[in-house]
């Protein structure tokens, strides 16, 4: 079967016409919520300023009281002394003793008393989070450590869902698949809000992953599926990412007037009711359809496209299909019988393979690692993660008019070394000119924001039909790992700050100069089968389209 017949046999519904419009918006929204979940543990999980508590019962002066907190010299302020230590108080017998001998704190040498843990628990400072699931489990301290692996279960959730949906997706249609994750998604949202404890939130959160990940793949690919060539690139390029980072944007706004995470959770969750009607709206995959040999079924959703681009569909849409169809199963027989991995990972396409997920790792973790990093950033956390959403929509325009107008190789390599390089000056940066640290580290989000939109894009185009949903699953499954690590390299932050930076701009740097090893696809039509992809007549396609460029 041709490569070149969809697209022939579907160009009579012309290019931006109403039937277009109407499937990039209406998958576009269904990629907002993803915007709102992805990130919230920015704020759901941010640690508020907090010292150990000083019970009543403890009988203490309000002398000794302030006093009750010994100073950690690693911990310093702006003005450069010591910070009162969040994890541990002079220990209560004490100053107890003290007290009770009318001694006053300039009587005693306070720097030479033991020290105890916060066996009280801890007070907590409310100015910016009524609460947060620190607060609510105090995950501080000898806990911390919960803070990060948090959102790693949640990576792990995506991770099992990268790995599911594709292969669901693959069988039972895009369609259903779409809807039954973002389903799932929002229902366990909403559970979430009842969480007992730290264990189940992060249950929850595993689940929300698995649900987020299937519905914003599988979004993508629909897209990528139904839409005519020149759509194609706008919705893959900026209209489903300028939708989340739409989510991303109003994440901060819900956040300031929702100061608790249960009334946070609840905000998040309650607006994704209102794509429920869309299930009657967003049509199947007729490539997908066509895959399976339902061609009556393709031809039936073509003849809908028509008359809502008010346009006379031809008596058989696809002849050339219906003629060659036997031929195509025969081929891609093979596909079944060896499976879908062997199918991606084949000899003649593993490096290709190989090199994606190399550099979805890398973009995962810088992207994630600078998302999750707003609110250790000098300033107001609202606005530092407004902020953060707001560099990745001139990400997304420049990422559609590179896509559209540069060789895919070069948009990907260009965008990685851009984020590497302004990340691994940061380190250079005084500790005075704090805002400019945060313009390089913003530039750098800039970046791989590019980057992450690209690989997408391209990667997509890589993979045949009967794969590609599978493709792009894979390589987003083997990129949750890098997003499973994301939160830790923050939290060598801790060690020394800009060790993170030095880390994430390094591994941006490597895997640009990686991304000039893949194939070219600019000005390609999408192949429909595993054969296509090696085929003589596709490779001298690439070298066609890398001498234009």
């Amino acid at each position: 079967m041709s490569q070149y017949d969809y697209d022939k046999s579907t160009a009579f519904l012309g290019e931006w016409e109403s039937y277009q419009w109407r499937v990039l918006l209406l998958l576009s929204l269904t990629i907002v919520p993803s915007g709102f979940t992805g990130l919230s543990i920015v704020f759901l999980g941010d640690t508020p300023a907090h010292r150990c508590h000083i019970p009543a019962a403890a009988n203490l002066s309000a002398a000794w009281v302030n006093i009750s907190i010994p100073p950690e010299p690693e911990r310093t302020g702006e003005s450069g002394a010591a910070e009162p230590s969040q994890c541990a108080r002079y220990k209560l017998h004490a100053l107890r003793e003290f007290t009770e001998r009318g001694l006053e704190p300039g009587d005693v040498n306070v720097s030479g008393l033991e020290t105890e843990p916060c066996l009280d628990g801890w007070d907590y400072d409310t100015s910016v989070y009524t609460s947060t699931i620190i607060t609510e489990w105090d995950l501080v301290c000898d806990d911390s450590w919960k803070n990060p692996l948090t959102s790693s279960i949640n990576f792990c959730g995506v991770l099992a869902g990268s790995f599911v949906s594709g292969q669901l997706s693959d069988r039972f249609g895009r369609k259903v698949v779409l809807f039954a994750s973002l389903a799932l998604s929002n229902v366990t949202s909403f559970l979430q809000i009842f969480s007992p404890s730290w264990p189940v939130f992060c249950a929850f959160y595993f689940v929300i992953g698995m649900g987020r990940i299937s519905s914003y793949v599988t979004a993508f690919v629909l897209g990528m599926e139904v839409l005519s060539p020149r759509v194609r690139t706008a919705f893959s390029t900026a209209g489903v990412c300028l939708f989340f980072a739409a989510g991303y944007m109003l994440l901060p706004l819900f956040a300031f007037f929702l100061r608790d995470w249960k009334n946070l959770l609840l905000g998040l969750t309650l607006p994704s009711l209102a794509l429920v009607p869309l299930w009657w709206y967003v049509p199947e995959s007729p490539r997908w359809l066509l895959s399976q040999g339902r061609i009556q079924e393709a031809e039936v959703l073509i003849e809908k496209a028509a008359k809502i681009n008010k346009m006379d569909a031809p008596q058989i849409i696809f002849k050339s299909l219906q003629v060659s169809f036997n031929m195509f199963l025969f081929c891609e027989q093979g596909r079944h019988q060896e499976g879908v991995w062997r199918g991606i990972t084949r000899s003649e396409n593993v490096n290709d393979t190989s090199c994606s997920v190399s550099i979805w790792n890398s973009v995962t973790i810088a992207y994630y690692g600078l998302s999750l990093n707003t609110s250790n950033l000098h300033g107001d956390v609202y606005f530092n993660c407004f902020l953060s959403a707001l560099v990745e929509v001139p990400a997304y325009v420049l990422s559609w008019v590179m896509f559209h107008w540069c060789p895919r190789r070069l948009c990907l390599s260009s965008s990685l070394v851009l984020c590497g390089g302004f990340l691994l000056l940061i380190p250079f940066i005084p500790q005075n000119l704090t805002s400019f640290a945060v313009a390089l580290e913003m530039l750098g989000k800039f970046g791989v924001t590019t980057a992450f939109t690209i690989i997408y894009a391209f990667t997509a185009e890589l993979y045949p039909t009967v794969l590609r949903n599978t493709a792009l699953a894979t390589c987003s499954m083997a990129a949750r790992l890098g997003s499973i690590i994301a939160p830790y390299f923050i939290y060598l932050g801790r060690f020394w700050v800009s060790l993170p930076y030095v880390l994430m701009g390094a591994l941006t740097v490597l895997t640009g100069a990686l991304s000039l090893l893949l194939p070219e696809s600019r000005g390609l039509p999408l192949p429909e089968t595993v054969g296509q992809m090696t085929e003589p007549g596709l490779n001298q396609g690439l070298n066609q389209g890398l001498n234009q460029d």
